[in-house]
Parts: structure tokens; C-alpha cells; sequence
């Protein structure tokens, strides 16, 4: 067997200042996403974890982490005695050395005491993470925005997961200053998605509900000044005011314009007509009215 990729190098070069990608069909039937790189390619798996493992049986360590904390108590729940180290089974213990084993079971989740995530096991999640963020680059390229919702999507599950059950502080921490670029990535994608179905009052909404969302972030981690001089916000705003002018304007609002052409252009019979539509629209309620 030939090892050597060199044909294939040369047949798709590498193009200096952009993300060159595309998505092909691997021998085992799915679907993968190459990336070109200056010296070679990487491959990965388009859907499931992009290494295609499947750690402990499950798709991804973040659904597997996320199974072992159901129905636990979260960390801060109760007052843990100084002495008392966090619980800790085997299985998590050793999960450095087995995370990328496809032979365990999906362990039943702990019903009992408090979950906690170790500094071992955030590590390895945010490996993971980094995974997703590499995909999603690239098919954010591909202008595959279902894909990228899915990923980013993914990664604030990351975040959250972190926040709320990560043992100790910097691990809680650490993942949240990216969390401004995960939201612009996802809002972006949810909004091309929108335009591409020609909604743009659908676009506008999703990127209206995205500065909401930093706006919450920057809140809640104590500097809220910090929203206005974020560049993630700013990128948000100026594709909000991009997408505007191709909202639909109202009836009235589109006549009166066509009105003021044709008179502009000496279409009195055009502007006749425009008149007696006009005054067959019924005066719209204000914003907001019932």
C-alpha cells in the first residue's frame, strides 16, 4: 500500500489567507471534512466526534460526562467538610487512560451525593472542545450552517457543563472567554441559515437574541461595560445592520414610495391609480397596539 499523499497534495492546493475545506465521502460510507493545511491535510469525521472515538460508549466524553451527572446534586448543593475530598469513582480516575475506549459501558448515572468534575477530566473535555472548534471553522467555510448550529451549539453545552460542575474555580472559568466567539459563530450561522430561506426578519431576531445573550455574559462576569467595546458585539451589530434594509417595508409604506416616483417621473396616470390604492389600506396600528 502507498502511504505517500503527495497526488493528492498536488491536486488541491493550499491556498495562503483563507480556510480551504471540503466535505467528501469516505470509504466506510460517511461523511468527512478535509482541511488543507500549508504542509499537508488533516481529515475528519463530518457528524459525531470529529476523531470518530467513541468514549465509553458514548458519542462524545461531554455526553458521557453529561450521563454521569443526572439526577446528582450540584457542586455547592451542600457544605462539604474541609477533610472530605470529592467522590470520585474508578472509571473517573482512570478516564486519561481510557477516554478514547470503545469498550466501556455507558455507566448508569449517579443518583446519589454530588457530581464533580476533576482537573484531569476538564482537560480532557476541553481537548474535546477544541475538536469542535476546529470543524466548525471549517464548515463555517462551507458555508454549512446546520453543521456549524450543531457544533457551537455543542461547545456552550461545554461551557455550561464546566461552569456548573467543574470542582475547582479555574476550571469553571477558564472556557468562558470564549464564550462571546462561540455566540457569534452560532448567531452567524443561524442567521445565514435564515437569509439563504429568504427570512430576514428571522435573521435580525436570531441576532437580537445573540446580543442578548452577551449581554447576559458580560453581566453575570461583573463587567457589563466590557458588551460595548466587544468586537464579537460589534461584528453582531453590523451584520444586523446589513440584513435591515431587506426587511419588508408595509403596504402603505411601499405605495407611497412608488406614489412619490411617479410623480417624480410625470406618471400621473401610474400616480392615479397609486392614490385610489392608497386610500383603500386602512391606517396600520401603531407598534406594539393590540
Amino acid at each position: 500500500m502507498n502511504l505517500d499523499i503527495s497526488g493528492i497534495l498536488n491536486d488541491w492546493p493550499f491556498e495562503s489567507g483563507r480556510i480551504v475545506a471540503r466535505l467528501i465521502q469516505g470509504s466506510d460510507g460517511q461523511a468527512k471534512l478535509q482541511v488543507r493545511l500549508d504542509l499537508g491535510l488533516i481529515q475528519m469525521n463530518a457528524d459525531g466526534r470529529p476523531d470518530g472515538q467513541k468514549p465509553f460508549g458514548c458519542d462524545s466524553l461531554l455526553d458521557y460526562f453529561e450521563t454521569r451527572a443526572q439526577g446528582t446534586e450540584r457542586p455547592g448543593s451542600r457544605p462539604r467538610p474541609e477533610h472530605e475530598s470529592p467522590r470520585r469513582t474508578e472509571d473517573e480516575s482512570e478516564l486519561s487512560d481510557v477516554a478514547d475506549s470503545d469498550e466501556q459501558e455507558v455507566p448508569k448515572p449517579d443518583r446519589e451525593g454530588e457530581f464533580e468534575m476533576g482537573a484531569d477530566d476538564c482537560r480532557l473535555l476541553r481537548e474535546e472542545a477544541a475538536q469542535y472548534y476546529q470543524r466548525y471553522l471549517a464548515l463555517l467555510s462551507l458555508e454549512d450552517y446546520d453543521r456549524v448550529i450543531r457544533d457551537t451549539t455543542r461547545n456552550l453545552r461545554v461551557l455550561d457543563f464546566c461552569k456548573t460542575y467543574a470542582a475547582d474555580e479555574e476550571d469553571r472559568t477558564i472556557l468562558e472567554q470564549f464564550r462571546p466567539y462561540i455566540t457569534l459563530a452560532r448567531t452567524r450561522a443561524i442567521a445565514s441559515r435564515a437569509l439563504t430561506d429568504n427570512e430576514p426578519k428571522l435573521a435580525v431576531f436570531c441576532i437580537e437574541e445573540g446580543l442578548d445573550a452577551m449581554k447576559r455574559h458580560f453581566t453575570e462576569a461583573g463587567s457589563p461595560q466590557s458588551f460595548d467595546d466587544s468586537e464579537e458585539v460589534r461584528l453582531l451589530k453590523q451584520l444586523r445592520e446589513s440584513i435591515l434594509p431587506k426587511l419588508p417595508v408595509s403596504q402603505k409604506t411601499e405605495l407611497k414610495e412608488r406614489l412619490a416616483r411617479a410623480i417624480a417621473q410625470e406618471n400621473y396616470e401610474l400616480a392615479a391609480i397609486l392614490r385610489d390604492e392608497l386610500r383603500q389600506i386602512k391606517d396600520e396600528p401603531p407598534k406594539g397596539a393590540n
